[in-house]
């Protein structure tokens, strides 16, 4: 009984011992992104080392980084057009629930360089993995990568600079110390964005942490969302009246005599 005690006792002391000898420790360039009516896009810098302690391993392979940006969430609708009768219609339609309106996967090589396929999908490694809850009838799923529905969507949101992937954003200037560039494009929506950083070698995730930073207005623009957003009636009303204002300047700019 006493040799089983000691036992569970050493079992337990392991246990609350770090599972990695490695750990990350990473900071940002600014971690409060000012928009305001000059605003025309910003490369964000992330930067970091990778700390090893004695109990550090030698590993076969350099490290690899995978960092996984995701903005505030928000349902969209994807809607397919069909032509009949000479007319572009509305054919089908699928709605997204509660997605990233921003997304950035980024890393330091291809991610099936250093991550095996099973591991690239547990671990949402890349845009075609990470997970796009989808309303299919009464359920709510993410469906097939090659769903025409999802690669459309992603298709559209990267058209516009909202979803990156880049293989090659992450570089380690030396063996531990590495910088990672997330670029943020004019449009890019206001918000909370958390970042996901993994740490891999010899074909496994040893190490992972977090940072988050925020995007608001500031300015005009400020003062055009929060009177929007807490004095909806006011703002309706002198938007309608700056609409009558200018319609009336116009009709006297360009009426005829």
């Amino acid at each position: 009984m006493r040799n089983l005690g000691a036992l569970i006792a050493t079992l337990a002391w392991l246990a609350s011992g770090p599972a990695a000898a490695e750990r990350i420790v990473s900071s940002l360039s600014v971690h409060q992104v000012l928009i305001d009516q000059s605003f025309s896009g910003l490369d964000l810098v992330l930067f970091g080392t990778v700390e090893r302690d004695a109990a550090t391993v030698t590993r076969k392979t350099p490290y690899d980084l995978a960092v996984t940006v995701t903005g505030p969430r928000q349902s969209f609708v994807v809607r397919r057009k069909e032509r009949m009768v000479g007319i572009w219609v509305n054919a089908d339609s699928r709605s997204f629930i509660e997605v990233p309106t921003y997304l950035a996967a980024l890393a330091t090589r291809p991610f099936n360089t250093f991550a095996s396929p099973e591991l690239e999908q547990r671990l949402q490694l890349g845009l075609r993995n990470i997970l796009l809850p989808q309303q299919i009838g009464p359920d709510l799923a993410d469906v097939v990568r090659d769903d025409p529905f999802r690669v459309a969507f992603v298709r559209l949101r990267a058209q516009r600079g909202l979803y990156v992937e880049q293989t090659s954003a992450v570089t380690f200037l030396t063996p531990q110390l590495f910088r990672a560039t997330i670029p943020l494009p004019a449009e890019v929506p206001v918000g909370a964005y958390e970042i996901d950083i993994k740490l891999f070698a010899d074909g496994a995730m040893i190490a992972r942490s977090s940072s988050a930073f925020e995007v608001i207005k500031v300015g005009f623009e400020q003062f055009v969302a929060n009177s929007a957003q807490h004095h909806g009636l006011l703002y309706g009303l002198a938007t309608a009246a700056m609409a009558l204002m200018t319609g009336w300047l116009a009709s006297i700019v360009f009426r005829r005599d």
